[in-house]
């Protein structure tokens, strides 16, 4: 029996779904009786659900009776400054409240979902492995201070005795909601978003994600990280190729570091009249102009049977299932 947290989530949903596939029993903690739309009800039909948080120990307590392992993937992704408490508590305490709870109950092995972000960002352009040591500096977002807080009681947990393993992926991109998480970049593309950064990063398609997480928890490989990236691209080729999929024009505006602090203002002033999330923060703005690269030799070479799946396939897959979901009413515009 493996737990996941964070089992409604975007990552957390292929993680289910891949073990289910598989044949493994999958309890899962959710706060919500609501399910994604995205995977099949027959795959959450198979899952034992309870009603729980991170954040309530009496709930995660309950959660980790009889089961042998943990896949913990529950985590807030944000970059607007009203998400701040929420990011601490979710995401430091949250994992805290997991770990602490682990140990208590005995399980023997958990693999923790973390974040490229969590090994910080610098101005200049480099290649990240495993082996980066955070660095206090304002590239890094208060998302990436979060999970690397994280991270510190996991790296505790696995000292106190707790097998497992770190995962760090980059930018996750797959077929989801596309009003939440990285899925709205697909939106934004969709919806004509005209600004274009030459700025590089890593990303990764979702199902990949997944296949390599529970790769690693079926193996014996403990208190080590590994970075899950398939390439490295400019957000320029991103967003083109993204429009592409879905028939739309290229963003034809370059977001310069001036115009992209602009772009950021105009931003926020707009949400203040309309009351939603603006498409663009200074948080992301400052990324989307960073050129960090991702080294994903580690975990190819440590799973000889895992393989990435490009990532000009794993866009066109997903922009034909949200093309197909607009029509069929299961996504707004």
């Amino acid at each position: 029996m493996v737990l996941v947290t964070g089992g409604t989530g975007f990552l957390g949903a292929y993680i289910i779904k891949n073990l289910v596939e598989k044949g493994h029993a999958v309890r899962a903690i959710r706060r919500t009786i609501k399910t994604p739309f995205y995977i099949s009800q027959e795959i959450w039909n198979k899952v034992e659900w309870m009603e729980g948080d991170v954040l309530d120990l009496v709930s995660l307590h309950n959660a980790m009776q009889g089961v042998d392992g943990i896949i913990h993937a529950a985590a807030i992704v944000s970059f607007h400054k009203k998400d701040r408490h929420q990011l601490y508590e979710t995401n430091v305490e949250g994992t805290a409240n997991v770990v602490n709870t682990a140990l208590e109950n005995g399980i023997r092995r958990m693999i923790h979902v973390s974040s490229v972000a969590a090994l910080g960002r610098t101005s200049r352009q480099e290649l990240i492995t495993e082996e980066k040591k955070w660095e206090i500096n304002k590239n890094n977002t208060y998302y990436a201070k979060s999970k690397h807080a994280a991270e510190m009681h996991v790296w505790r947990a696995f000292a106190e005795g707790l097998e497992g393993a770190t995962v760090n992926p980059s930018t996750i991109l797959g077929f989801g909601d596309w009003h939440n998480s990285s899925c709205t970049i697909f939106k934004n593309a969709y919806n004509g978003f005209p600004w274009y950064t030459t700025g590089v990063n890593g990303f990764v398609g979702v199902e990949d994600a997944a296949e390599a997480i529970v790769q690693l928890y079926f193996s014996d490989i403990n208190a080590k990280r590994f970075i899950i990236n398939a390439e490295n691209w400019s957000f320029q080729n991103l967003f083109n190729s993204i429009c592409d999929g879905f028939g739309k024009k290229h963003p034809h505006l370059e977001a310069t570091p001036f115009l992209g602090s602009i772009a950021w203002q105009l931003e926020a002033v707009k949400s203040m009249f309309n009351g939603k999330k603006p498409l663009l923060t200074k948080e992301t703005a400052r990324v989307a102009h960073s050129r960090t690269s991702f080294d994903n030799s580690a975990l190819l070479q440590t799973l000889p049977h895992f393989s990435y799946t490009p990532l000009q396939t794993v866009i066109a897959t997903a922009c034909k299932k949200y093309l197909n979901a607009v029509e069929k009413g299961e996504l707004s515009p």
